[in-house]
């Protein structure tokens, strides 16, 4: 039972930081740029639990860490009215990129806290050096999936953003179909490729190599191996 405790709190606890504040993220930065539709609603707080989702935040996350080591999960999407903000097509950059943003640090503070503890100092630093791992790998993942140049996800409002308007309207258009086309290339295609012999896991292709990058450069960064 312990061994049980350590294991799930060690995966519960950074999961729900990561998803939950890159959530209070995109409220604040909408806010301060002149929407404040989250804040009325509560969502521009540390507050996890104004930003859960049960099934998203919790239960998904800790089944895949546990079976796939994978991790993928979902807040409350925080209400963000871009028509209100200062500077609607430059702020909606800003406002996306809060959350992975977030993500990025949470993982460089992680890599940080893995670095001052010593897990044979305990059970509390063996814990605190098992939650900065978890940690690091779930802020690296969601900021990089986050970042896909696909609406609705951070990546795509930013490149609605950035493009001209040639490129940003239809790819704008996208938003309605853009969490099925997502899983239906990360795991329909996996499925789908077991059934014939073939690997089209896209979501290691996609994923594998920026992660890798990213928690290359956190560990350069931080001057930990």
């Amino acid at each position: 039972m312990e061994e049980w405790i350590f294991r799930v709190t060690a995966v519960a606890f950074p999961a729900i930081l990561a998803i939950t504040l890159h959530e209070a993220a995109h409220g604040f930065v909408a806010w301060r740029l002149g929407d404040d539709t989250a804040y009325r609603l509560g969502r521009v707080t540390f507050n996890p639990i104004r930003h859960i989702d049960p099934l998203g935040t919790v239960v998904l996350p800790a089944l895949m860490y546990f079976t796939t080591g994978f991790v993928f999960g979902w807040a409350k999407p925080v209400p963000v009215n871009f028509g209100r903000l200062n500077h609607p097509r430059r702020d909606m950059v800003w406002v996306a990129l809060a959350g992975p943003g977030t993500n990025f640090l949470l993982a460089v503070a992680s890599a940080i806290l893995w670095g001052l503890v010593d897990p044979q100092n305990g059970m509390v630093e063996a814990w605190l050096r098992a939650m900065s791992e978890v940690s690091i790998l779930v802020n690296v993942i969601l900021m990089v999936f986050n970042l896909i140049p696909l609406p609705p996800l951070d990546g795509g409002r930013v490149a609605v953003g950035v493009l001209p308007n040639m490129l940003a309207y239809p790819l704008s258009r996208v938003e309605p179909y853009g969490m099925l086309i997502l899983m239906g290339a990360f795991f329909l295609l996996p499925m789908l490729g077991r059934q014939f012999g073939m690997d089209l896991s896209v979501m290691h292709w996609v994923l594998g190599p920026p992660v890798d990058a990213v928690i290359g450069f956190i560990q350069t960064l931080t001057g930990n191996d």
